[in-house]
């Protein structure tokens, strides 16, 4: 499989590593200054690039009949854009607010227990976020899924980084150099606390689960998320 890397920042670096591990090759590698030339020669292209720049890189992949796989968070608010611009291509997509493999089945223990708390309504619940300096928005994609989740399934309204309100959800937001993520739920009462938490060792399993979703959406149309890939439908 020939693969276009959008971004080659350290998380590109690392997904060319186990690319490469996995006998796929690298024909593009395209950091913020280089243009779009090789990409006609992927079979698919990882996009871990920056919120500005994911909107670009994905529109092209799709326009060029070129599969995408984005992993790059902070842009959301055109995502609608994107799933409508692949259904008009005929494309295939796939965006992970994160591609670790744990993480996705964190997601789906996230849903579970949400689900359970909804009938205890003494318990508050709230979010903790770590990562690295460099990470550009805050909270993480991660963070948002888990929250968007737990209010899917309670009667908060939304999120808030600070000052929430009763029907708002606090996410607590810490940028500590050389942690790549880590993430804690809690529901707290006056009496416990019941804690759920996934923290990454490294940048290992958000690459891996990235090639392997590259590797699955071959041959497919459409618009997919990490859940069709793992079969967590």
């Amino acid at each position: 499989m020939k693969i276009a890397l959008l971004g080659y920042g350290r998380m590109g670096k690392v997904i060319e590593r186990i690319a490469l591990e996995r006998g796929h090759e690298i024909v593009l590698r395209k950091g913020s200054s280089d243009t779009f030339e090789d990409l006609h020669k992927a079979d698919v292209a990882i996009d871990f690039s920056i919120p500005d720049a994911a909107v670009s890189n994905i529109s092209t992949c799709l326009e060029q009949g070129i599969p995408v796989i984005s992993g790059t968070t902070g842009w959301l608010e055109n995502y609608h854009e994107m799933v409508k611009l692949c259904e008009q291509q005929n494309g295939a997509f796939i965006y992970g607010s994160n591609f670790s493999l744990g993480v996705n089945i964190f997601f789906e223990l996230n849903d579970y227990l949400a689900k359970i708390m909804s009938k205890f309504n003494q318990y508050k619940v709230e979010m903790e976020e770590i990562h690295h300096t460099q990470k550009l928005d805050a909270p993480s994609g991660t963070a948002i899924t888990l929250a968007n989740r737990i209010i899917e399934n309670s009667d908060y309204s939304s999120w808030a980084l600070e000052n929430a309100k009763n029907d708002e959800l606090l996410i607590n937001v810490k940028r500590i150099e050389n942690i790549p993520g880590t993430h804690s739920v809690f529901y707290n009462s006056e009496v416990d606390t019941i804690e759920i938490k996934h923290t990454a060792h490294n940048r290992d399993g958000f690459a891996l689960g990235s090639v392997i979703a590259a590797e699955w959406i071959i041959g497919k149309k459409g618009v997919f998320t990490m859940k069709d890939v793992l079969e967590l439908n």
